[in-house]
Order: structure tokens, then C-alpha cells, then sequence
């Protein structure tokens, strides 16, 4: 038995391949790409079809009494929140006599704080000229409610300060009348009482000039903050540009169409795990990929088909053809999500065998793939799997069947003793290739090679598995050493492919 002395070291798996996210993304391109164009038609959908309604915007000045130059906006946002009242919205609506719900104007409009004294207000309405009439009572409505409260918070604190002078008045002409009725004497207790007399009277006309004082400048600043609060800019009517508000909201739509397309491609690669690169479909499948092909176009082939292509598929069928010749049994193609290519390829692969000698085509595709492929008049003959057996055997086989889901596996055996896998790249998952592997190995049908259809142009993977014993050979390789009489299974290298057919032009021959 051949070891190795020193353990092969387990490579670590990335728990995101970034460059297979970045490949499988672009490859379901069409579905980001659709989304990005539906949002993109249904912003401007929206543009069209559902205008903004008619709209009108006034600015306020605002004098506040307690003014700080370093105020956070608490004053406006208070202002903000009173103008969003059934008080101010039922003034508003009484001086345009409207029968309207002051609930239901408050939908209608808001306040926007633009700076600490400055208040924008924005009104809609049915058209432009009720919108600049909303627009305008609302902001009297507004002014007068905060010149009100501004007048009845001076008058109180003036009432305040007046009521704090009456008060001490009254206990000043008390302490005047004991003074008047104390007349001075030689008693030094006597003399002691008139003095603290008088100095109770001299401080009570302090505190009551203090108090006169303090309810003049309480009314002198009421008229400050009542000419300070007034409409700054006179109410008028918004105007919507169609054009504009179409391209606005088309790039939107277009941006966020674009964003939700590539996070559903994303979140859909990780969650399917669909191996995309060649490097990882042959990992998956043990085997490695010998050719490469873009998938058969559903219409026929005309003058737009470019020649690359076309030498592409010609030495595709070589090399599928010259491996044919080299297989000691019949061969087939076996195809996972690319049944009218794989048609394509075996009738192609029949044809150039047919110079060697009489080949038949066997379907064993569900479906009717291969009946209602293209068939040249004197071509090979293509017959089912029932009449397989009653070919001579001096007529070169040709299987052509499939590995997709539901298969039988049992009767993949009868199509040819080897195989070539022709796969899609991006269709099955990791998991299903892994079930394919091993129920190729476990019918003992080695696999030749894999055909990648339709692979990424910038995929720079390598498909070639060089060292290792690979699922699905494990039947070939124990039908060997069972051949040779021995019981030890021996590492084998497996053999170069036998061609890969380049898919961009820049992978020209």
C-alpha cells in the first residue's frame, strides 16, 4: 500500500467566497438588473400618476422672551408642537369659516423649524389659491395665539409684582401709624423700637420701588416681543415641476430597485449554494472539467452567431469525439440542467464518429430534448432506451441521459459504461453534485470529464483536479484494483483532460 508519510493537511474553506458571491451575482444579472428598471418605471409611474397636491409655504418670525444665543431649538420645536394644536387649527378654520374638523386640518399641514426664531409653515390644499388662504390664516391663527400668550405671561407677572407692592405698601403705612403714635422719650428701650421703626420703613420703600420697577420693565418688554413676532414671508403657492419630479423620482426608484435586486441575487447565491466556478464544480464532482461551451441557443443559429463560437463547438465535438474513440465501452452524456445542449453535443459527437463506422444515439432524456432537436437527413440514428438492446453490437453506442432530480440511477448503466457529465454551470447545488459523484461511483460509471456550459467569461479557476482519490472515480478505481487481484487501493493521479474549449474570445486558441 502507497502512503504518504506525512498527513495531507485538510484545506480550510472559507465560510464566504467573495469572488464565487461576486461571480453568481452577475450571472443573475437579469433579475437585479429587472428590478433596478421596475423601480425606475414605477418612480416615475408615481411622478405621473400621483402628483403632489397643491401647496403653499409662509414663514414666521418668532420673538421668543427667553432668547439664548446657544438655544439647542428647544423654543421652535415648542412653537412646532403648538402649531400643531386643535386651538391654532380651530382658529385657523373659524377665520376661513370652513366646517372643517380641526382634526382633519391638522393632516393638512406641519411646522418645520428652519431656525431658533424662524418658522416655516407648508398647507395643502384643493388648489392653489385655498392652500395660500389656509397657508395664511394659519399663520394670523399662530401669531395671534403666541402675541396672546406672550401679553397675558406679562400682564401676570406684572399682576405679580403689583400685588407684591400693594402688600408691602399696606405693611409700610402700618409701620408709619406706630411711628406716629410712639412719641420720643428719655427711655433707651423707647428709642431703640423707633429706630428699628424707621429702618423696617426705609427698607419696605426700597422693596416697593423695587417692585414698581420690575412691573414697568414686565410691561415695556411685551411690545418688543409682540413687533417681533410677524410673517416674514407672505404665503405662496409651491410650484411642481412634472419633468423634474418624474426624474427625481425615477432615480430613486432606480436606486433602490437596484439595492433590493443585488441583496435579493446575494442573499439567493448563499442561501442555494449553486457552485459557479469551474474550480468548484469539479471539486464537487470529482472530476475534472475537459471542455467548456456557452449554452445552446433556443433559436436556430444565423448569420449573428459569432465564428469564435462556432470553432468553440467544433473542437468540442473533437475532443468529446476523440475520447469516445479512445473508451474501450460506450460512452454517454449525462446532463444536469442543459438537456438541448447536450442534444446539440451528441448529435454533433455522432456525427464525427459516423466516419469511422455505423453509431446510434441512445435518448434516454425525459422528455422529447433530443426528438425535437435539429436532425440533418442521413444523420445517426436516435433510438430509446428499450431498443438499445436490440442494436449489433458492431454499432457504436452513444448514450445521452440525465442526472437531474428523479432520476433513475439504476438505469444510467445501460447508456454507457463511462461517462461524460455535461453540467450548467450555476443549476445544481453543492449538495446535488455530491449526490451525483456518488451515485455515479456507486453504479461503478467513471466519469471521463465534465462539460461546463454556459460558464463565467471571467472565471480564472482552474477546473483540473490533479491529486487526490476523487468520489465519483472511487468505482473506477476499485474496479481496477479488484481487476488486478490485490486488495489495496493505490493514490492515483489522474490524467490531464484531454482539452478545454476557451468560451471568451480572449481565451482564443
Amino acid at each position: 500500500m502507497t502512503t504518504s508519510e506525512n498527513p495531507e493537511s485538510v484545506p480550510t474553506v472559507p465560510l464566504l467566497d467573495l469572488h464565487a458571491l461576486v461571480v453568481a451575482v452577475r450571472r443573475r444579472r437579469r433579475l437585479w438588473c429587472s428590478l433596478a428598471l421596475l423601480g425606475l418605471l414605477v418612480g416615475a409611474a408615481v411622478a405621473v400618476l400621483l402628483p403632489p397636491p397643491p401647496t403653499a409655504v409662509t414663514k414666521v418670525l418668532v420673538a421668543h422672551e427667553g432668547d439664548q444665543p446657544n438655544d439647542p431649538g428647544t423654543l421652535i420645536r415648542t412653537d412646532v408642537a403648538l402649531l400643531q394644536t386643535t386651538r391654532i387649527a380651530d382658529a385657523a378654520l373659524q377665520s376661513l369659516k370652513s366646517p372643517e374638523r380641526p382634526e382633519d386640518f391638522m393632516r393638512d399641514y406641519g411646522g418645520t423649524g428652519l431656525t431658533n426664531n424662524l418658522l416655516q409653515i407648508t398647507v395643502t390644499g384643493g388648489s392653489d389659491a385655498q392652500a395660500v388662504a389656509r397657508a395664511k390664516a394659519l399663520a394670523d391663527a399662530f401669531v395671534a395665539n403666541h402675541v396672546r400668550r406672550v401679553q397675558e405671561a406679562s400682564d401676570a407677572q406684572a399682576k405679580a409684582l403689583l400685588d407684591q407692592r400693594d402688600r408691602m405698601q399696606g405693611e409700610l403705612a402700618q409701620v408709619n401709624k406706630e411711628i406716629g403714635n410712639r412719641a420720643p422719650g428719655s427711655d433707651p428701650k423707647a428709642s431703640a423700637s423707633i429706630e428699628s421703626l424707621f429702618a423696617r420703613r426705609a427698607e419696605l420703600s426700597s422693596r416697593i420701588t423695587d417692585f414698581d420697577q420690575r412691573a414697568a420693565e414686565a410691561r415695556t418688554g411685551t411690545p418688543q416681543l409682540v413687533a417681533g413676532t410677524q410673517i416674514v414671508d407672505a404665503p405662496s403657492a409651491v410650484r411642481h415641476s412634472l419633468p423634474r419630479a418624474a426624474l427625481t423620482n425615477a432615480a430613486i426608484g432606480l436606486v433602490l430597485g437596484l439595492v433590493l435586486g443585488l441583496s435579493l441575487a446575494a442573499v439567493g447565491t448563499v442561501v442555494a449554494d449553486r457552485p459557479v466556478l469551474r474550480g468548484e464544480i469539479a471539486a464537487n464532482l470529482g472530476a475534472s472539467v475537459i471542455a467548456e461551451l456557452r449554452r445552446a441557443p433556443r433559436r436556430p443559429a444565423g448569420l449573428w452567431q459569432r465564428r469564435q463560437v462556432r470553432a468553440a463547438a467544433e473542437r468540442l465535438t473533437t475532443t468529446l469525439a476523440r475520447t469516445v474513440r479512445g473508451s474501450t465501452g460506450p460512452v454517454s452524456l449525462l446532463e444536469l440542467g442543459c438537456a438541448r445542449s447536450t442534444s446539440v453535443i451528441a448529435l454533433d459527437v455522432a456525427r464525427a464518429l459516423a466516419a469511422d463506422g455505423p453509431v446510434v444515439v441512445i435518448d434516454g432524456l425525459p422528455g422529447a430534448e433530443l426528438a425535437n432537436s435539429r436532425r440533418e437527413p442521413g444523420g445517426p440514428a436516435v433510438v430509446s432506451g428499450e431498443r438499445a438492446a436490440a442494436m449489433p453490437h458492431r454499432v457504436r453506442r452513444l448514450g445521452v441521459g440525465s442526472v437531474a432530480p428523479g432520476t433513475a440511477w439504476s438505469d444510467l448503466q445501460y447508456l454507457g459504461s463511462r461517462t461524460v457529465l455535461v453540467v450548467r454551470a450555476g443549476h445544481g447545488s453543492a449538495a446535488w453534485l455530491h449526490t451525483v459523484a456518488r451515485q455515479l461511483a456507486d453504479q461503478r460509471i467513471p466519469v471521463i470529464g465534465v462539460v461546463l456550459i454556459d460558464p463565467d467569461p471571467r472565471d480564472r479557476t482552474d477546473g483540473t483536479l490533479w491529486d487526490g482519490l476523487h468520489t465519483a472515480l472511487r468505482g473506477h478505481h476499485e474496479l481496477s484494483v479488484r481487476q488486478n487481484g490485490t486488495g489495496l487501493l493505490r493514490k492515483e493521479r489522474p490524467s490531464m483532460p484531454a482539452a478545454r474549449v476557451p468560451d471568451s474570445d480572449q481565451e482564443a486558441r
